[in-house]
């Protein structure tokens, strides 16, 4: 049967071209049976507050780099939205006394700008966020040495060979309202993919590498980063890929309810549940993972019905 065109860019594709059995079953979860979709190697977690949310998802670095040393070298790749747990990751350490000289640190993703990785002068940077809200803030003595910390850069081979050299325990992330992690969106439709996306196996071979972003990822960061300026979204990045995330020995994502929205967060929920692995939904490849957690905020899961506004 032919797949439906995509009712949002019809040169790409996305969740709008799945079956709409998918779609329907999706919606009808809601925050009393969400923990019913939790299965082995899926874990779902639901905090009461924002505050527990982002402690927890801090927590989750300072858990990471107290099991790294000399002998094991360990850490986190985590992400830039959301950044309200990066503050707290810097107070905890500080507060501990944590030193992170064996530790480690994988940025997911940046911004390509005429074909360099943006540097630390442009605003919207994602290295550059990290650096101001986290590490920056941890005590001198305390810091990870900087060939310690990995970014993407526009050659990312060096990057992804990081992945060998230390061991990441966590991969942490959110969910982007084409339900990506990184930046690993769903491809265009042309080509070898003008009747079917890529198969869940081709995308899942996909490392480190520079791609265009789909529409709905440049008006959803140009939402949440850029008070809407659409003009001002780069459309290309450099991501982290299925290739190294596999390489991570849990993979988890948190859903704080505003960066994609209440259908986004049900719609992978009940496709990773299910084991329904289509790249079009590129989060839904989770389900071949043998180790995934979801966080949710309760407050922020939202209803997925009509509302008028």
């Amino acid at each position: 049967m032919q797949r439906p065109i995509s009712k949002i860019a019809p040169r790409w594709w996305d969740y709008t071209t799945l079956d709409p059995k998918i779609l329907e079953a999706a919606a009808k979860i809601n925050i009393a049976n969400l923990k019913s979709y939790a299965r082995k190697g899926f874990e779902i977690e639901i905090y009461d507050t924002l505050q527990e949310f982002y402690c927890a998802e801090a927590l989750e670095y300072v858990s990471a780099w107290k099991r790294a040393s000399a002998a094991h070298p360990a850490g986190i790749c985590g992400p830039i939205g959301p950044t309200e747990q990066l503050p707290i990751v810097a107070q905890i350490v500080n507060a501990l006394d944590l030193n992170l000289r064996h530790c480690h640190f994988w940025g997911m993703d940046e911004w390509v700008i005429d074909g360099r990785a943006a540097d630390a002068d442009f605003e919207m940077g994602f290295a550059k966020a990290d650096m101001d809200l986290c590490f920056n803030r941890i005590r001198a003595k305390l810091r990870m040495p900087q060939e310690n910390m990995h970014f993407p850069s526009e050659t990312p081979a060096e990057y992804s060979a990081s992945f060998d050299a230390a061991d990441c325990l966590i991969m942490q992330g959110g969910q982007g309202e084409v339900k990506h992690w990184a930046f690993n969106d769903p491809v265009k439709r042309e080509g070898a993919y003008a009747a079917n996306p890529p198969t869940a196996q081709e995308y899942l071979q996909k490392g480190a590498r520079v791609v265009d972003l789909h529409p709905i990822t440049l008006m959803q960061n140009a939402r949440t980063s850029g008070g809407g300026a659409v003009h001002n979204i780069p459309s290309q990045a450099v991501t982290v890929g299925p290739l190294e995330t596999w390489k991570a020995k849990r993979v988890s994502i948190w859903h704080p309810g505003h960066h994609d929205n209440a259908f986004g967060m049900r719609l992978t929920t009940y496709m990773i549940s299910q084991k329904i692995a289509d790249s079009s939904v590129p989060m839904s490849l989770l389900a071949l993972h043998d180790d995934v957690k979801f966080s949710f905020c309760r407050g922020g899961f939202g209803v997925c019905g009509v509302e008028m506004h």
